[in-house]
């Protein structure tokens, strides 16, 4: 497909010109890298070494940790790389796999999203079918699923941009290569790619976000027959769980679900569901989380008490 083309490598504009700006964005974003990295680690390992692993809230909570490492290294080190150089440029190749490596990823991680959403209904709804409706077996499938999905969205939006013809303009206004700006510089008529892009990416976001809403509503309102420390318990699980959400859907609707085109605004929205959302997940999810603090006091504890008398006996 390259060999239609003119263009073997892009131009990213990176969010700004100015070397004060870039290197505050650059210790910025290394610090919520950083972060990102160490707190999802965490809850993975905190979950992993304990009976937490056994709780279909939590194996979804670690498979959303991994998801968010995942889906946040298709862009954050090359952004952060790209602060410290003046020419940004990408090969045509690495931008092909940041396009399906950031979609598969948020593909999955909004199926996951939907999944934990499922986990809280069955919990709080229907209490008594719990164990039965949320078996490791149906958890499995339920990540599976999610997988499957992130393939389904992400599939197609690669061989859509794959067919963009790009014989001249090769610089896009943006710090990681996206459909959009992509559609920006393409030498032909993207109307209907255009069309067919925000049908996959603006709607998905769109109607998961909708199934999430009403979910959480029908949790709320079943909530009223719950003693009140029941009501407290469910409304800290499921405020973590909607903050999550809104961080995430908001700014990717916002980008997704319009007329294919771009605007200044786009970088400052991206920042959100790419670097921001993901950094918060693992503070959202153990500050508030009596059960996730307790579980990482005792796996890190034990660690280091293990190495603490390991040192004691040599």
């Amino acid at each position: 497909m390259q060999d239609n083309n003119n263009v073997t490598e892009f131009i990213l504009y990176g969010l700004s010109y100015d070397p004060n700006i870039q290197m505050f964005c650059f210790i910025f974003f290394l610090f919520c890298y950083i972060s990102l990295l160490i707190g999802n680690l965490l809850i993975l390992i905190s979950i992993h070494f304990s009976h937490l692993f056994h709780q279909p809230m939590y194996y979804f909570l670690s498979h959303l940790s991994s998801m968010d490492i995942y889906y946040t290294s298709s862009v954050t080190p090359k952004l952060i790389g790209d602060l410290l150089t003046e020419r940004k440029t990408i090969s045509y190749d690495f931008c092909m796999f940041q396009v399906f490596t950031m979609h598969f990823f948020a593909g999955i991680e909004v199926f996951i999203l939907t999944a934990m959403a499922f986990d809280r209904y069955v919990a709080i709804c229907k209490p008594l079918h719990y164990m039965v409706i949320m078996s490791r077996k149906k958890c499995n499938l339920l990540v599976l699923a999610a997988w499957a999905g992130g393939a389904a969205h992400s599939f197609p939006q690669l061989a859509m941009t794959l067919k963009l013809p790009f014989c001249g303009p090769n610089e896009i206004d943006h710090y990681f290569c996206d459909i959009f700006p992509l559609l920006k510089i393409a030498c032909t008529d993207t109307y209907i790619t255009g069309i067919l892009i925000v049908s996959n990416s603006g709607t998905l976001g769109l109607v998961v976000f909708v199934i999430l809403f009403v979910s959480y509503a029908i949790i709320l309102w079943t909530l009223r027959t719950h003693s009140a420390e029941g009501r407290r318990k469910a409304l800290s699980t499921c405020g973590s769980h909607f903050t999550v959400v809104v961080l995430f859907f908001a700014p990717a609707i916002f980008s997704y679900l319009r007329p294919p085109t771009t605007y200044p605004e786009d970088k400052v929205f991206a920042l959100f569901y790419t670097i921001i959302a993901p950094m918060f997940n693992p503070l959202i999810y153990t500050l508030r989380n009596t059960e996730m603090k307790n579980a990482m006091r005792k796996v890190w504890c034990q660690k280091l008490w293990g190495k603490g008398n390991l040192t004691q006996l040599h």
